[in-house]
């Protein structure tokens, strides 16, 4: 298991490693103002990107600080979970809670060493790359696997019937938390 915890320590929790979707880093527009909207340092690289790990949410686990997971949008289709208490990202799914999928920001997760053995390195796969802050070489064959393994991983969870989130209720579909719109 991955450790998950927030800058406070109040949210924590755990992420299972086993079948990840993807591991990418992001240098969109939205992941940058909404990196700049909690007002964290460190959560962008030098080009304005975000490391993430595609997994299934199902493979998620709160342990502690239930109570602070908030949630934010900017477009309004992705959903984007933080811990309140200190303003770290959690991650990011769909509006859909059907989709199973979320996004991990790897600033949650620690130890680095054990996020890079379970997931692979940072820089393999690059997306929106003509939107970084600086140059960075996209990475189309590596954006065509991980775009294979996100794809999967949805539409072999539906098949076996996996819809468990922890951000969304298992009874109504709802998010646990009313996003906040963010611009």
């Amino acid at each position: 298991m991955i450790q998950m915890r927030c800058r406070c320590g109040t949210v924590q929790g755990e992420v299972d490693p086993a079948r990840p979707y993807a591991r990418v880093t992001c240098y969109c527009r939205d992941c940058r103002a909404y990196a700049q909207w909690l007002g964290a340092a460190g959560l962008l690289d030098a080009a304005g990107g975000t490391d993430i790990v595609a997994t299934a949410p199902s493979r998620l686990r709160f342990r502690t600080g239930e109570a602070e997971i908030a949630c934010a949008t900017i477009s309004g289709r992705i959903h984007r979970w933080y811990a309140a208490c200190c303003r770290t990202p959690l991650g990011n799914t769909p509006r859909d809670h059907r989709v199973h999928y979320v996004g991990l920001c790897t600033a949650c997760l620690a130890p680095t060493e054990a996020v890079d053995a379970a997931f692979g390195p940072a820089d393999r796969c690059v997306v929106n790359a003509d939107s970084a802050t600086s140059p960075v070489r996209p990475t189309r064959l590596a954006f065509i696997g991980a775009g294979l393994g996100v794809m999967t991983g949805i539409f072999g969870a539906r098949l076996r019937g996996q819809r468990s989130s922890p951000f969304y209720d298992e009874t109504t579909g709802a998010p646990i938390r009313a996003p906040e719109r963010i611009a």
